[in-house]
């Protein structure tokens, strides 16, 4: 590294991480007033509160906040370069426009990898606190349940089907259960209502039909009440909503896995988080050379024009982030197209900017 960019390196990340401390600050100051109700209502101790709690939530926060911050530090520092002649400068002494560059890709690689790894490893791992002190404080009914139309493997080879499932009783309409030996079925019971029995931990099947299958004979039988023990809880039906929040790349690799064996649905949030966890961090990339790349042309308004400009561009890549996820989340999109999709046009994008700038 010569002078120009240690002399870039140091206001990147002064600023950038200046940017970081100010932001976290912020975030607690709107966070804490939202939220002292329910943490008086439920009594919550002063200990948990700042280190189950906030201790925690500023990285997540970060992690979830370092892009915008990248672009943010990118566009003031460079602008205020632009608006004292510093880029001339620059290019009058030889540099390329390609070579400026260089310590802006150097800086935004760094905290790309930085990001990447407290994203994927580290910042879980502190969302299990925090996480659970929401869960038992704050966000106490936040369930995403899997209501309608549920198949799951209870075991290699059982398989359960409810047409609905309540969670207020822990009840089910229409349900089914088949049992399968060398891929032929051998057993299936149809029941009209299934509810859960928490002290016996079974399950209760009212209404039903047994048929069992013994090559071309079957035989029938019904009756009004039956106890089933089945590998299988109301808490597998009810997932918290923040759940992948808590949980590594290692372990929602695992998580994903368990689910497919099962047979479940409603997994593809947590494949696509798997994808945008690298994505997000490759986007601090991307951010860093679009805000090189306005910041650096002296303009009528200076630093005001620039953020407004880089913001703007942001703001329409966190927007088309938001869209695509919704297709991919639904699984209309595969979770790893859709979450590369904006990187991949933005890319475009920054070559449009750096070819189109002034050099």
């Amino acid at each position: 590294m010569n002078t120009l960019d240690k002399y870039i390196i140091k206001k990147y990340l002064s600023t950038f991480f200046f940017a970081c401390l100010a932001f976290s600050i912020i975030s607690v100051a709107i966070d804490f007033p939202d939220k002292v109700d329910d943490f008086l209502e439920e009594s919550a101790p002063l200990k948990s509160i700042i280190f189950d709690y906030y201790i925690n939530f500023i990285p997540n926060i970060n992690g979830l906040l370092w892009p915008l911050f990248a672009l943010i530090s990118v566009i003031f520092f460079t602008s205020r370069m632009a608006a004292n002649s510093e880029i001339i400068s620059i290019f009058n002494a030889g540099v390329s426009y390609w070579r400026l560059t260089r310590p802006y890709l150097m800086c935004g690689v760094f905290l790309a990898v930085i990001h990447f790894i407290g994203i994927n490893y580290i910042i879980p791992n502190g969302n299990k606190k925090r996480v659970l002190f929401e869960n038992t404080y704050v966000w106490k009914y936040n369930y995403d349940t899997d209501n309608r139309n549920i198949h799951r493997f209870v075991a290699p080879d059982e398989k359960i089907y409810m047409e609905s499932y309540v969670p207020r009783d822990s009840s089910c309409r229409k349900f089914s259960l088949e049992k399968f030996k060398d891929g032929k079925l051998i057993y299936k019971l149809k029941a009209e209502r299934a509810d859960y029995e928490k002290e016996k931990k079974v399950w209760e099947i009212k209404n039903y039909v047994i048929r069992r299958i013994k090559g071309m004979k079957e035989t029938l039988e019904s009756g009004k009440n039956m106890e089933l023990a089945l590998n299988i809880y109301p808490k597998d039906l009810e997932r918290r909503d923040n759940l992948k929040e808590t949980m590594t790349t290692p372990e929602l690799y695992e998580f994903v896995k368990g689910e497919r064996e099962r047979g479940a649905g409603n997994y593809e949030k947590f494949e696509a988080e798997i994808y945008n966890r690298t994505a997000v961090s490759f986007t601090l990339i991307i951010l860093t050379l679009i805000g090189m790349t306005v910041a650096s042309r002296k303009m009528r308004g200076g630093t005001g024009i620039h953020l407004v400009i880089g913001v703007s561009i942001g703001a329409l890549y966190i927007l088309f982030s938001r869209f695509t996820s919704v297709f991919t989340e639904t699984g209309f999109i595969p979770p790893m197209i859709g979450v590369w999709i904006p990187n991949i046009i933005f890319t475009g994008v920054v070559f449009y900017l750096i070819f189109r700038a002034q050099k």
